[in-house]
């Protein structure tokens, strides 16, 4: 198509200080954008308007000479359009054509029919905000960029240094008409297939003139000024900063944006073109590491990954600190930016964190919830530690607790009692009246469905329904739990404790469908017919694995884990005698342990592994042997011995090694080398299988090795678009923490696949956690009272929980015992100053401090400020090229 004159003429008027500098043809976005709906006819009219200037009717009929109607129409349409904004002041009428960006390509991408009809109106915002940016942003003056960050004004409010135009009530204060818009941006990068997962729609707020025009033109709603401010707040709880154009003036503006850094095309002048000099407000944050509990709420929070998650204990040998470069001092080009901003933010510092967050399969913020256990703030505590495990109470009874063995404490003497501390707080929670349950974030209409009750599912559940979906949870048994309820015996995780956790999941509006067999009773195109759009497979390994072996078939050879199941439904098997209890991990040890509450005489346990290489944790292996069963290690079974059908022992085989020099499970057997043990009873618990019945069917997911589901390693997705899987049908048999972990991050996938046009990894979070060298710390000025230990019951072995929950005076003891080893570190260039960090933070560890005094002016001044900066800069990069010299001598 032949270029249009017109609209090149137009696209070097609206281009602005962009436009004079650059080459305008049919292939640049400004061009594009315009040409796909501005007329020859439009264009003229917006041509004689000028840039910037306020103008009536009357003045475009007379410029264009044509009647005052007909101009009136096509200015109109203009607005409507998004080229020319439309208000009323001084009880007239006033149109106004901006530039590009921030400006008009806002306006037409918040035309949603307009944006959905032409998509390449997003493609050019992005274009274009990128390619003009990428010239310019090292140019600009320290914060005076068109767009600015204004901060959350909770953390500016008592700064005696503040000036009004910096808080956001000013504008409110000013402004009587407000009106609530979707995000420009993020409508560009949804229309892209591009988008982030954050809100979007009814999130900015346009104010003053820009709300009249938006509400007349049908792009936002009108709200009162208390919806404003629960908007505002609403945002920050979303994890959004506050931008607003700053183009005209001292204290003007029309617009609040609520920006997240992985899709706002401003603060990308900050994370992709590592020039956040030119958007930042005149405060930064800075961390009190004596405070600091490095929860890592803000570090997750920080829209430019300004903050990272370091070590607070001093090191032996000093960590190299990494040189940045800065704009401000260093010639700028492409090889100074950050180009996959997007996907490869960073949590942790390069020298490590806390061992105990790092070890935590879902990384709960483990040094936070102690201190705040330790003040007393248990519901700020359940807080914390549901941002990541909705199941405390569930953990703090079977959680293999991995923070705990790797506590830096168990250096000195023994590691701190995190599961004991984690246990007390959450069985604050089993009263109800001190539950603790979450806002919702927003509010969506999708229908998701969980399959399976499970840790994972539920896990999954929780946070679809914080976030704001209609959750359904299909479990084919008629109790929900999975193998929390069916798997672990009473005496070491109670039933009560369970239904307490699961009944926040039903007050958050979470609808349990029990007794229904998806792939038996339902399939899952039966679902998708009634409206369900995304589904999370939590099936879990709920099956016994077979030896394969002579014998096996014989009568009182039972599946450990059936016989759990049994059991836990009150339907167990008595036994009398002798058991034989086969396998080596946590699940052996609960059956020989329920054997013996089942009445056997007698239990023992064989395995093919050593005593150090059992599965099985520790301190579960002890409370065996105090129930006097007994462990033989190094023995695999070669065949079950019978008679007239009924099992009468077991002949053993010795099993020479396990593991091979990479750790695979790879035994070798000295068949020659044989022993046979007497038995009334065998119970197999070599490993758990996962059954699928007929729920894959006609579903393009696939099996893998052990039958687990096929998905993504970061998203949890399958083949099958619209299904998600996690916990044990995709990894095979590991602990609740890790289907925990599992579940939310499926509930984030969730969220993006069923939101249109979301990326599901842009903008995630990796979770990619390390610890820093333990032997590299110095330690010194800790409190040294010892582990405490909670009591243990006394009364016969039953199905009651022996072990007992802290005292009030042993947890605050024990959280003594905390090191505080991680800390919050802020890279004082990267920060710009929002102060979103300050709305995570519950110990007032970090917090925003004035640092410059640089003021708004007029987009006209621009070029004034261009060449005074350039001048400035010119002269750092010339003393820093000198000293560069002379460090590389």
């Amino acid at each position: 198509m032949a270029l249009r004159p017109k609209i090149v003429k137009l696209a070097k008027m609206v281009g602005g200080i962009a436009g004079a500098m650059n080459k305008i043809d049919e292939n640049q976005p400004e061009y594009y954008a315009l040409a796909c709906v501005v007329s020859d006819e439009q264009a003229d009219v917006a041509l004689s308007m000028g840039l910037r200037k306020k103008r009536t009717a009357e003045y475009v009929a007379k410029k264009c000479r044509m009647s005052v109607k007909k101009a009136h129409k096509i200015l109109m349409e203009l607005a409507q359009i998004g080229v020319c904004k439309v208000w009323h002041e001084d009880g007239e009428e006033v149109f106004f054509v901006n530039m590009f960006a921030p400006g008009i390509l806002e306006w037409m991408v918040n035309n949603r029919e307009q944006l959905a009809a032409h998509p390449e109106i997003g493609r050019a915002f992005e274009e274009y905000t990128r390619k003009r940016l990428a010239t310019m942003s090292p140019l600009f003056p320290e914060g005076m960029a068109m767009m600015r960050v204004i901060p959350v004004e909770n953390a500016i409010a008592n700064l005696p240094e503040v000036k009004p135009w910096e808080k956001i009530s000013y504008y409110l204060d000013k402004y009587d008409t407000f009106a609530i818009s979707d995000c420009s941006c993020r409508a560009a990068r949804r229309i892209g297939e591009e988008g982030c997962g954050h809100l979007e729609h009814e999130i900015c707020l346009q104010i003053g003139p820009s709300a009249e025009y938006y509400i007349r033109t049908g792009r936002a709603r009108e709200v009162s000024r208390e919806e404003a401010e629960r908007i505002l707040k609403k945002a920050e709880a979303n994890g959004l900063m506050h931008e607003m154009p700053h183009t005209d003036g001292l204290g003007d503006t029309d617009a609040i944006c609520n920006c997240c850094g992985c899709s706002c095309f401003s603060i990308r002048m900050a994370n992709m073109f590592k020039t956040p000099d030119a958007i930042r407000s005149n405060y930064g944050a800075v961390s009190e590491s004596q405070k600091c509990v490095a929860c890592g709420q803000c570090v997750e929070t920080c829209p430019t990954n300004a903050l990272k998650l370091g070590q607070r204990l001093c090191a032996k040998e000093e960590i190299p600190v990494k040189e940045v470069r800065k704009v401000r001092d260093h010639r700028w080009s492409e090889k100074d930016w950050n180009k996959d901003y997007r996907r490869n933010r960073e949590d942790v510092a390069e020298e490590g964190t806390a061992p105990c967050k790092t070890a935590c399969p879902a990384h709960i913020g483990v040094q936070g919830y102690i201190k705040l256990a330790a003040e007393g703030r248990y519901m700020d505590a359940l807080e914390l530690i549901k941002k990541e495990n909705p199941f405390p109470a569930v953990c703090g009874r079977i959680c293999p607790h991995d923070c705990e063995n790797n506590c830096t404490r168990g250096e000195i003497d023994e590691p701190v009692a995190i599961d004991d501390i984690k246990r007390f707080i959450a069985d604050q929670e089993l009263k109800k009246e001190m539950r603790f349950i979450p806002g919702k974030r927003h509010e969506y209409s999708n229908k998701i469905a969980v399959i399976g009750s499970g840790p994972a599912g539920l896990s999954c559940a929780y946070y679809l329904a914080v976030e704001g979906y209609q959750v359904t949870v299909f479990e084919k048994e008629k109790q929900s739990g999975g193998m929390l309820m069916l798997g672990i015996p009473a005496f070491r995780l109670e039933k009560d404790v369970v239904e307490a956790e699961i009944e926040i999941l039903r007050e958050l509006g979470i609808e349990f469908r029990n007794g229904v067999e998806i792939g038996k009773d339902i399939t899952l195109d039966q679902l998708r017919g009634q409206g369900y759009q995304a589904f999370y497979l939590a099936v879990g390994a709920q099956g016994g694995r077979s030896l394969g072996i002579e014998g096996e078939t014989a009568e009182n050879v039972i599946s450990g884990i059936e016989f759990l199941r049994g059991v836990n439904q009150g339907k167990g098997k008595k036994l009398s005698g002798k058991t034989v209890v086969i396998g080596g991990g946590n699940v052996a040890v609960d059956v020989a342990r329920t054997a013996i509450r089942q009445g056997s005489k007698q239990v023992e346990m064989y395995c093919l592994e050593s005593r150090k290489e059992m599965p099985a944790l520790d301190e579960e292996v002890e409370e065996a042997e105090r129930e006097s069963i007994s462990f033989h290690n190094g023995w695999g079974p070669k065949r079950i011995l019978t008679e007239n059908g009924r099992v009468t022992g077991v002949e053993f085989m010795q099993c020479i090694s396990v593991f091979d020099e990479n750790h695979r499970f790879a035994p070798k057997y000295d068949e020659n080398n044989t022993i046979q043990v007497t038995a009334d009873t065998v119970l197999l618990s070599i490993g758990q299988a996962i059954e699928w019945g007929g729920l894959l069917e006609n579903s393009k997911a696939k099996t893998g090795r052990g039958n687990t589901v096929m998905a993504d390693a970061v998203t949890y997705q399958t083949a099958q678009p619209d299904v998600f899987a996690g916990g044990d049908c995709l990894t095979g048999p590991k602990f609740a923490i890790h289907a925990i972990a599992a579940g939310k991050e499926g509930a984030i996938s969730i969220h993006r696949y069923v939101q249109p046009g979301q990326d599901m990894l842009n903008g995630r979070d990796r979770r990619d956690y390390k610890a820093f060298d333990k032997d590299n710390v110095v330690v010194d000025g800790y409190d040294s009272t010892p582990r405490q230990r909670a009591i243990q019951r006394s009364d016969g072995i039953g199905y009651q929980d022996a072990r007992t929950t802290f005292t009030e005076d042993q947890m605050r003891k024990e959280t003594e015992r905390c090191l505080g080893c991680g800390a919050v570190q802020v890279d004082s260039y990267m920060c710009i100053g929002c102060g979103l960090c300050t709305t995570r933070c519950k110990f007032d560890a970090i917090h925003l401090e004035h640092r410059t005094n640089t003021t708004p002016d007029f987009y006209e001044k621009l070029p004034i400020k261009f060449a005074a900066n350039a001048v400035k800069r010119s002269g750092r990069i010339a003393v820093t090229a000198v000293k560069e010299t002379v460090r590389r001598g």
